[in-house]
């Protein structure tokens, strides 16, 4: 499935943009703005070596877990235009958890896979409760004639409380029975790499099957990383600048993607 998508099943890097605050929210800086940060950001990771691309209304907040129409109409609209600037494969994440809106939206724009926090887990999260509906995903992605878009699913995702504790390894084996393509494991924040030992102890437990790392990859870890994991979902550690300590995402949405920490990232692998 990996090497379809990225032409190849090992060191992929994936550039996550992360589009502003969108329609509907107080600091949303207009679609020139979003559009045109966005596309820097992608040429950046393209021009740096990434394999792929996947798009993120990360600055959304608050998040809800299903998204305003307002939200679902600008990013179909924004992908639909950067698409056209860059022949990498595209992804989406609509957050926090709407899957309904990410798969219709990789339908419609033929995108190749999607990220979902929540699969089968139970979390606590600053904005309720959010129980994985995989078995309702899976169906979702039948109905609309979807079977061509992957589904990357997060398991015991940063950002929340875990409510159905368990042991990761049992996490992954019920995402994978219930229709995951890949997993994506995480520290516990934006920003923090999950570690070494569990990536691997989760390798040993589920074989060859697909594993992306989801926060805090950088050129200093990517390499013991990427014993264990296939690929990684990085954006945070290549943008310019340094972190603020007033952002919940670690880093504004004004900071673009780093040409030159790409380049760097890339090397170390």
């Amino acid at each position: 499935m990996l090497n379809k998508i990225f032409k190849k099943k090992n060191n992929i890097v994936i550039g996550a943009v992360h589009f502003p605050p969108l329609l509907g929210y107080d600091k949303f800086p207009g679609f020139k703005v979003a559009y045109t940060n966005a596309l820097k950001d992608i040429k950046a990771f393209e021009k740096g070596g990434a394999d792929a691309i996947i798009l993120e209304n990360n600055y959304d907040i608050p998040h809800k877990v299903n998204v305003d129409c307002t939200i679902s109409a600008s990013m179909t609209y924004l992908i639909s235009q950067l698409k056209k600037h860059t022949a990498l494969p595209i992804g989406i994440s609509v957050l926090w958890n709407d899957y309904k809106t990410a798969l219709t939206i990789a339908k419609i724009l033929d995108l190749k896979f999607i990220r979902v926090p929540v699969f089968v887990d139970k979390v606590k999260t600053d904005i309720g409760v959010v129980n994985g509906e995989a078995k309702k995903m899976i169906a979702f992605r039948k109905e609309i004639k979807a079977k061509k878009v992957k589904i990357f699913a997060d398991i015991q995702v940063k950002h929340c409380e875990l409510l159905n504790k368990r042991p990761l390894a049992e996490a992954a084996r019920e995402a994978i029975d219930k229709g995951a393509d890949a997993l994506i494991v995480t520290g516990s924040w934006t920003g923090d790499a999950p570690d070494d030992a569990m990536v691997s102890d989760l390798r040993n437990d589920i074989k060859d099957f697909p594993i992306l790392i989801g926060s805090g990859t950088d050129e200093t870890n990517v390499a013991r990383l990427f014993k264990s994991a296939n690929g990684t979902i990085v954006s945070t550690s290549l943008k310019s600048g340094s972190a603020k300590t007033d952002e919940v995402n670690v880093k504004g949405y004004d900071q673009r993607i780093d040409l030159q920490k790409v380049k760097k990232l890339l090397a170390k692998i």
